[in-house]
């Protein structure tokens, strides 16, 4: 009796979270409406306050909340809700890595901090990306000031190279065809992710046929993807370079030196090309564009590069720490352009959330894009702004007001190693270019697992001199 008491009362409680009324889609139509979850969140919390009821396709609870202070009650929540990566699945064969339960997750996770957050790590691979990116800058200066570059083509294909040199290193015999066959995989299925229910009834025969023709492409190419890290795992396997395998700089190595079986280890490379493949060449994009519209900006970035690097084209890794503009810059741009523009927990046991109850098993959302554009501890949120993280604005604000890489037990294990990934390509980049809007080019963020643009981001380069 008392159990189903408090039921009772806790859906009461959470009966009174301020939302729009229910529709017999399960919220669907609203979300295409928006033109995506993001989108939805940032009208839904402009419309209802800082924690809303929402409904959501595949899960029966669904609580969005947009105030860091609030969101710190969250911060121990250390579980996914399976529906909303359940397109994930066919990825991986040990379990998708993304809704692991917490008792699982918790020493996984430690494993994976202990190399990717480590610097020996991001030292290790600081040479080879910094090559990758000249690459890249090499090419795009044989199209300065003659036509504009797409950033986000140019800049997810660099962000996923650089995942491949990090995670299977020199030992991929065929590392293009590596980046070939994910992109064939990830193309795959984001796209299940965004299929409206009930579309393939109302697909002809071509459509289906040329669905069924790619989704076999697709399973190939993750055939093949699968194949190739099997072999670099077995490189690290006993009879191996011993030294090697226990290296915490890398990260197949330190799986098979932690005792992780094969698939397991095959599912978190995986795992590591999906989350740093669309992120960081996302954030770098949305960056420069920025900077682009904001010469005086642009221009003080390029001062600090000067004086920092005088006439060499790149950082060495020491001097990250010196482009302390650099670093506010790409903060700010995350801030308006998160490259992951929310995040999902979900309850155990009931929680109190200022004056709600949030039931067990609900969804809560972290509507990131929502809480980056709070104009409780963002003032003019709209507008960019660096400045905004300086030490003593950054004390100024609440630990959560800026979360581009989530927060908590499911926080992203390779945020450090992005952050320098980053700031590495914009320091090569913004060495020897500088960045204009292409006159006539539309630039709209769309969500594509990623806050995208949905026509690229076109830009004229032009040469700097160095020093």
């Amino acid at each position: 009796m008392e159990s189903r008491e408090a039921g009772q009362q806790s859906e009461e409680a959470a009966a009174s979270i301020p939302g729009p009324e229910p529709r017999p889609d399960g919220g669907a139509g609203a979300i295409a409406a928006a033109g995506g979850l993001h989108t939805y969140q940032l009208r839904l919390h402009a419309a209802y306050g800082p924690v809303v009821r929402f409904q959501l396709p595949g899960v029966e609870w669904a609580v969005s909340v947009a105030d860091p202070v609030l969101l710190e009650a969250t911060a121990h929540l250390d579980e996914r809700p399976d529906p909303l990566f359940a397109f994930l699945d066919p990825l991986f064969e040990a379990g998708n890595v993304q809704v692991m339960p917490a008792a699982e997750h918790a020493p996984w996770r430690r494993l994976l901090l202990s190399v990717l957050a480590g610097r020996p790590s991001h030292e290790r691979h600081f040479a080879r990306f910094v090559a990758l990116t000249t690459e890249l800058a090499d090419r795009w200066a044989e199209r300065a000031d003659r036509e504009p570059v797409e950033l986000q083509k140019d800049l997810t294909a660099l962000s996923l190279r650089m995942i491949c040199a990090y995670a299977l290193g020199s030992e991929a015999a065929d590392p293009d065809g590596v980046i070939a066959a994910f992109e064939e995989v990830l193309t795959e299925h984001l796209g299940r992710l965004y299929e409206t229910p009930g579309s393939d009834a109302q697909e002809g025969h071509a459509e289906q046929a040329a669905k069924a023709a790619k989704s076999a492409t697709a399973a190939k190419a993750l055939t093949h993807l699968r194949g190739t890290v099997d072999r670099v795992v077995t490189a690290h396997c006993p009879g191996a370079d011993r030294t090697y395998r226990t290296d915490k700089s890398d990260l197949i190595g330190a799986l098979v030196a932690a005792g992780e079986r094969p698939a397991r280890i095959r599912d978190t490379v995986m795992m590591a090309m999906l989350a740093a493949h669309h992120t960081t060449g996302v954030a770098v994009s949305w960056t420069l564009y920025l900077l682009g519209r904001h010469p005086e900006v642009a221009a003080r970035v390029a001062d600090e590069l000067d004086r920092v690097l005088g006439d060499r084209a790149a950082p060495e890794f020491t001097d990250l720490r010196r482009l302390t503009y650099l670093e506010m810059t790409l903060k700010e741009a995350m801030r308006l352009y998160p490259p992951g523009p929310y995040g999902a927990r979900e309850t155990v046991e009931p929680l109190l959330l200022g004056d709600h109850l949030i039931p067990a098993g609900a969804t809560v959302f972290y509507p990131i894009w929502a809480v980056h554009m709070n104009p409780d501890y963002w003032p003019q949120p709209e507008k960019f702004l660096p400045e905004r993280f300086t030490p003593d604005e950054v004390a100024k604000r609440p630990r959560l007001a800026h979360i581009p890489f989530g927060f908590g037990p499911r926080g992203c294990e390779g945020a450090g190693l992005a952050m320098v990934e980053a700031e590495l390509v914009l320091a090569v980049l913004l060495k020897r270019f500088r960045f204009r809007p292409a006159p006539g080019h539309q630039v709209t963020p769309i969500e594509r697992f990623v806050l995208w643009a949905a026509d690229d981001i076109r830009m004229n380069v032009s040469r700097r001199t160095l020093g």
